[in-house]
């Protein structure tokens, strides 16, 4: 009986003590488990759990201003309110979305970009629904918010250009980001983000963009936003600072008129452009949400073509503007002095064809300055002839005619001038004749009004003169770039001048009748008229009348000059497209007007 009770006690033991060791192993194994999950990966868990309450929100920066050197605004920011959906429930987002639009009337081009987004792959971006919110519809948004999860109000930024299409083509414009950017770029990717599309704000985007910033929001599972976790405040861009006088822009734009044309206005001595205005414009703000498709159509059907900045891209061949140019590259080759006289009759045979002077019956004995003045071409027929090619193009170059100017702008055209060498390797057969014309400004010569104002501020100066359109940034000025002493002999320059304030300031001077009339001040210049076809050889000796042709024919007009005569201030370059001969002069005697009569600031 003793035995039996022992052997009973040894058999619940045995089963005692394996039980009481599986609760051991399992609750150890739990044990363990716990302390691996609540331990060893406690921060990979609450990475996860991090994950599942919170949302990282990128905050793009507010885009910098663009001024004029007095500080005036020409590119500026305007706050909004717009609607934006986090990603929290994206596969309620068409649900609330259809709710939203309860409230809140949409544009078709708005219901179209969303249904592009909600039907398309999942987006962890936040959404925008609608920029530029009314008081009217914030309110109804707060109220339904429950039953809008993830719907958030934020506050956005549009760019404005408060002179409009004054600067459209200096200033420029922003666009939305293109979809390779905004992918390479998660800011690039944000609602709102704009980049510079054109003239300073693309020339200088990195600068205007800013630092973005960082919001961590700790949200429920409706996606609503419980608190703010944390912040990294975005820095906005800096402020870029123009030569560009406001006034004097607008002036510019305003004596064109709508006019194609442009009119190019540099301080002579630093190169800084105080006003650069190409006509006709157009209204840049259409970019920044994308340019309805009647305006681009119109845009693109206009033949005065309002998107060509024709200031810095337009190609022109100069005319009668370019004879101060080949006058000092005869007179330093030696091709002519200060006394060289040729006969003009009204016309000069070269080889088997004549060429004719403007004037018919010819303008008599002329030498360089009564040559510039009356702007004979036989005159220049012969100087021409007698220098070359080559070191008329040499002389172009050293002017700032031809290569692109050291401008920190977008899309710059770069003036030509034909030489032997390029004629050569073009198959070309060049002639005396072919010469000649170039020496009137006619053939291949290509430059741009920008490249104009130069060459009249080198001339002017005696200097190597560069323009310069940016004076700071951040605050910081950024200084003018040396202008050294030009290679070119004092007495040609000064005979070329008097031609230059003779073409002006004498009754038989081309620009008498558009003469500069302040106390104390004149201005020097030279006009110039360009064919745009190909004249016959009956149509040159019928000496048939430009003004009878269709408009879109007749030649460009073109000035170039600077004022005053004696330590010369501005410089300036102006073309009228198919305008008379003292369009162009009239319009910088304008704007030299209205430059003096607030001297003290402009310059």
């Amino acid at each position: 009986m003793m035995k039996r009770r022992i052997a009973r006690n040894d058999g619940f033991s045995r089963r005692a003590f394996f039980v009481a060791g599986t609760q051991v192993l399992v609750f150890g194994a739990i044990a363990a488990r716990l302390y691996d999950l609540q331990v060893r990966q406690y921060p990979h868990y609450s990475k996860l759990a991090w994950k599942n309450a919170t949302i990282t929100k990128l905050v793009p920066p507010e885009r910098g201003l663009i001024t004029d050197h007095k500080g005036v605004v020409l590119a500026g920011n305007r706050q909004c309110w717009r609607a934006m959906l986090l990603p929290v429930d994206w596969a309620n987002a068409p649900t609330i979305l259809a709710r939203f639009q309860n409230l809140i009337v949409l544009s078709p081009k708005d219901k179209e970009r969303l249904a592009k987004i909600f039907n398309g792959p999942r987006c962890y971006m936040p959404v925008l629904l609608k920029q530029d919110l009314g008081w009217g519809e914030i309110a109804a948004l707060e109220v339904n918010k429950p039953w809008l999860p993830g719907l958030m109000i934020d506050r956005g930024f549009a760019r404005t250009y408060p002179l409009g299409p004054d600067t459209a083509h200096t200033v420029g414009y922003v666009v939305p980001p293109s979809a390779a950017a905004a992918k390479s770029d998660l800011v690039l990717d944000l609602p709102g983000v704009r980049v510079g599309g054109a003239g300073i704000e693309q020339a200088h985007n990195d600068t205007l963009f800013g630092r973005p910033g960082q919001t961590d929001l700790e949200v429920n599972d409706r996606g609503e936003v419980l608190r703010i976790l944390s912040r990294r405040v975005e820095e906005p861009g800096k402020t870029v600072a123009l030569t560009l006088d406001a006034g004097l822009q607008h002036d510019a734009a305003q004596i064109l008129n709508g006019r194609p044309g442009a009119l190019v206005l540099l301080e002579a001595r630093t190169g800084a452009v105080r006003a650069m205005a190409s006509a006709p414009s157009f209204d840049q703000s259409y970019f920044d949400n994308g340019v309805p498709n009647d305006v681009w159509s119109d845009w693109m059907h206009n033949p005065e073509h309002p998107l060509l900045d024709r200031a810095t891209q337009g190609l022109y061949a100069p005319g009668s503007s370019f004879k101060p140019t080949v006058a000092l590259a005869a007179l330093r080759c030696d091709a002519i002095t200060a006394h060289t006289k040729f006969f003009c009759s009204g016309e000069l045979k070269i080889g088997d064809r004549i060429f004719f002077c403007w004037l018919r019956t010819g303008h008599g004995w002329v030498d360089t300055v009564s040559a510039l003045q009356q702007s004979c071409d036989v005159f220049f027929y012969h100087a021409a002839m007698r220098t070359g090619i080559n070191k008329m193009a040499t002389m172009g170059k050293r002017l700032g005619l031809t290569g692109s100017p050291a401008l920190d702008f977008p899309a710059l055209a770069s003036g030509f001038l034909p030489t032997l060498q390029w004629a050569h390797k073009r198959g070309l057969y060049w002639t005396r004749g072919d010469t000649a014309i170039q020496g009137i400004g006619q053939g291949y010569s290509l430059f741009t009004p920008l490249s104009l104002a130069i060459m009249a501020s080198r001339i002017a100066t005696g200097r190597t003169v560069s323009p310069r359109l940016v004076s700071a940034i951040g605050g910081s000025a950024v200084a003018p770039r040396a202008a050294k002493l030009l290679d070119l002999n004092p007495t040609h320059l000064a005979i070329v001048r008097q031609g230059m304030n003779e073409v002006v300031n004498t009754k038989l001077g081309t620009s008498w009748g558009g003469r500069l009339e302040l106390p104390g001040i004149q201005m020097a210049g030279k006009t110039g008229t360009a064919q745009v076809i190909s004249e016959s050889a009956a149509m040159e000796s019928a000496n048939y009348d430009d003004a009878k042709l269709p408009w879109k024919y007749r030649p460009n007009a073109l000035f170039v000059g600077y004022a005053p005569l004696e330590n010369p201030r501005f410089a300036v370059s102006v073309i009228i497209e198919h305008g008379s001969l003292l369009d162009p002069v009239k319009a910088a005697r304008d704007i030299f007007t209205r430059a003096f009569a607030n001297r003290a600031d402009a310059i």
